[in-house]
């Protein structure tokens, strides 16, 4: 996935996540809108033939590229502990 920074302002920012979907972008958006500094943030999904889906995200207070920065983070960690559970989970007895 590559992430392009599409327009950036003091309180906002929209950026193209190339060949992304819904499994990232939700969990993305929910981890920015639990953010207090944070009071929108949305994704556009695009053409399936065509587009790349976009992230909108406008804060309160601080950077948006920070906010987006942090929620990125989080919810990496998140999926790397969910790996780790899966990977530890013992097989059903037979």
């Amino acid at each position: 996935m590559e992430v392009k920074i599409i327009n950036k302002e003091k309180d906002r920012i929209e950026v193209e996540l190339i060949d992304a979907n819904e499994t990232i972008l939700e969990p993305l958006k929910q981890k920015l809108l639990s953010d207090d500094n944070v009071t929108s943030a949305s994704y556009v999904m695009g053409h399936a033939m065509r587009g790349n889906p976009r992230l909108l995200v406008k804060v309160r207070e601080g950077k948006p590229h920070a906010a987006l920065k942090k929620a990125a983070k989080a919810v990496s960690a998140e999926f790397r502990e969910m790996q780790v559970m899966v990977e530890k989970a013992k097989k059903p007895k037979a």
